[in-house]
């Protein structure tokens, strides 16, 4: 800065000096819900309007708490609580926030007073460090054994007719809501308590964990779909409240599920206050008005080869050129953004992570994040979204691999291949030993039985829709519950609902909204077509909750070839600790049509010599299709099927 630039800033700090001990004023403040902004706190043109995280907790990491208020800049902080010393302030050049990195927190729950000052102005705030929730409170984690339910918070269900419309004012049938839900990406009206009205749905089909699409306050018209935050630290009022999340939460811990929030480091939305008042100068890649365009160039982020300038639009660029990226090298922002997990997760008790955009960030803000979270909550876990069809790109990313940087300490990556593989084979006709195909690159990641497969989600066209049938639609849902990993279902999907590309995959749920003609949600109000899939995939979730083998067991191929595929689930060769004792066995024989609608009988024989399998004694089998038949002599299984046809059985 020129020293005539530091004599404007004196004086100008001498002036609101001067005026301010004109007006000596002290106000407290009430202590705010955590949810919401504190309430203004002023002294003349001192000021405290909010700051992040709204609360913290003793016995945790020692916080970064950001301010917001003005005249910031020429303010002296200090903390009630001598043991809670500020180790460092940073304020903004604007005056308008300040980043006050404690010493720690303290042993006991208190609530200290957060004093500023400038001249003889003074302002103070409550702020609350609360007990932290038992580990007996959530913080469990996902595994293979768990059935991962996936929903669009805004297109589920309405449980809470008085949020609706396009501020979230408005009554479920007012004209506001009801002109809001007829665009196709407004805000329809779902909402945490009409999720929380339908866990017994979710139970009929095996489902035992809930992902939420995010549920951070979203203030702009098209945002529905909660992935364009303007408020890291609010439920958006479409949703409903921190209430009604923690309530989500309690329903769902008392049936034994588990709640998975979806977070998003990567970026916020264009409509978030920071885009035009940043915390720090370099709180984002850029500005609004000069960014680097978003890129996906995955290969170029393994490639040891690669110079930085490939990698550069993935890691820094704008994700579709409009919302902004963070700055995840900076300490304040990676600080700020751990903070943020942590809070969500104590506050709710959440049990696992969906990771959005993960390999948009770079490598070391992960290993820090998920290393934090995994010594704060030891059994909590983590998916992250690496949308990519190459295993190699995909496992790259998984925790415990360093062949491309630093570990992420990422839990599981989404199976995306496997993903593709199902697209490839029931949409574009490519052999079934495709899936085979996918299985032998399992030694690329660390744990394979962590992956979750899945065949579609709220960014993919609907699998229906996509493969124009229906058989291969249950086909796919069979191998994605019964193959190695969690299987991940898209809300819908289980009732055959059809939709090309976003928003189309998006509708609302048959029965989750006033004034349908049809309720899916109860059988009497599914037609033909929803209820042979709702059955098929509730008869796979009860089987697979019935059976370790396929909840947990390690898989291997038998056989695979155009349309056949053949596999082992086997809980004696699980991972160590991973099923138990048990050591039973399940066969899983998938088999597709050569052309739709031919029903002609086909067989294959497998030899079992050398394998899991060998000496198997068949007992009868759990689940048939398409007149399937299986049976073993001389160590030879004999199968035959009629068209599109599953056939699984245990092997004693």
């Amino acid at each position: 800065m020129s020293l005539q630039g530091n004599r404007e800033e004196a004086w100008a700090v001498l002036r609101r000096a001067a005026w301010c001990g004109l007006i000596c004023l002290s106000v407290g403040a009430l202590v705010c819900g955590p949810e919401a902004a504190m309430g203004q706190v002023a002294a003349g043109t001192l000021k405290i309007e909010k700051v992040d995280p709204p609360n913290w907790w003793a016995e945790m990491p020692k916080p970064m708490l950001l301010v917001r208020g003005e005249g910031l800049d020429a303010a002296r902080f200090s903390l009630s609580d001598p043991a809670l010393r500020i180790e460092k302030v940073v304020p903004s050049e604007n005056g308008h926030w300040a980043q006050l990195w404690l010493s720690a927190s303290p042993r006991e729950p208190e609530t200290v007073t957060l004093r500023a000052r400038m001249g003889t102005a003074k302002v103070e705030m409550p702020y609350t460090f609360a007990a932290k929730k038992a580990a007996s409170d959530g913080f469990a984690g996902f595994s293979s054994r768990d059935v991962l339910y996936l929903i669009m918070t805004d297109r589920f269900a309405d449980g809470d007719q008085h949020n609706d419309g396009p501020a979230a004012r408005s009554a479920e049938g007012s004209a506001e809501a009801v002109a809001e839900r007829a665009k196709p990406r407004g805000w329809h009206g779902g909402d945490l308590k009409g999720i929380e009205e339908h866990l017994d749905y979710l139970q009929q089909l095996g489902v035992t964990a809930v992902w939420t699409t995010p549920v951070y306050e979203n203030d702009e018209a098209s945002s529905y779909h909660g992935y364009g935050a303007t408020n890291l630290y609010r439920v958006d009022g479409h949703y409903g409240s921190l209430d009604d999340l923690k309530a989500l939460a309690a329903a769902l811990h008392a049936r034994g599920m588990k709640l998975v929030l979806d977070t998003v480091p990567n970026h916020v939305g264009p409509g978030n206050p920071w885009v035009k008042d940043e915390p720090a100068p370099d709180w984002f890649h850029g500005t609004a008005a000069h960014h680097v365009d978003g890129a996906t160039n995955f290969q170029a982020l393994i490639n040891p080869h690669a110079p930085e300038r490939d990698k550069v639009g993935t890691l820094d660029g704008w994700f579709a050129n409009t919302l902004p990226d963070m700055n995840t090298e900076s300490p304040a922002v990676a600080q700020y953004l751990r903070q943020n997990a942590v809070w969500w997760i104590e506050e709710t008790g959440a049990d696992a992570l969906r990771i959005d955009t993960f390999p948009y960030v770079d490598r070391a803000f992960w290993h820090e994040f998920n290393g934090e979270l995994k010594a704060l909550y030891p059994r909590l876990t983590e998916v992250g979204e690496i949308f990519n069809a190459d295993p190699v790109i995909t496992s790259s990313f998984a925790g415990g691999v360093t062949r491309a940087g630093v570990d992420t300490e990422l839990y599981t990556p989404f199976d995306f291949p496997t993903y593709f593989a199902l697209r490839e084979v029931f949409v574009k006709g490519a052999p079934m030993s495709k899936l085979a195909d996918v299985l032998a690159e399992d030694a690329l990641y660390p744990h394979p039985e962590r992956l979750v497969p899945f065949l579609g989600n709220h960014d993919t066209t609907r699998f229906v829709t996509a493969a124009k049938s229906e058989e291969s639609l249950r086909l796919a849902l069979a191998y994605v519950l019964t193959t190695r990993g969690m299987a991940q279902i898209y809300s819908g999907d289980e009732i055959a609902m059809t939709g090309g590309d976003d928003p189309d995959n998006r509708h609302d749920f048959p029965g989750g909204f006033a004034g349908e003609a049809d309720n899916a949600f109860v059988a009497a109000g599914r037609n033909a077509a929803q209820q042979k899939t709702f059955a098929w995939v509730a008869e796979l979730g009860a089987l697979r909750h019935r059976h370790d083998a396929l909840g947990c067991g390690a898989e291997q191929v038998l056989a695979s070839n155009e349309d056949w595929m053949v596999y082992l689930r086997d809980a004696g060769h699980a991972a160590e600790g991973a099923c138990g004792t048990t050591g039973e066995r399940m066969v899983v024989a998938i088999h597709r049509a050569a052309k739709e609608g031919v029903s002609e009988p086909t067989t294959l024989d497998v030899k079992l010599g050398l394998t899991w399998m060998q000496g198997c004694r068949l007992a009868a089998a759990e689940m048939q299709s398409g007149g399937a038949t299986g049976l073993v002599t001389d160590d030879v299984l004999h199968l035959q099927a009629s068209g599109d046809a599953v056939w699984i059985a245990p092997c004693q």
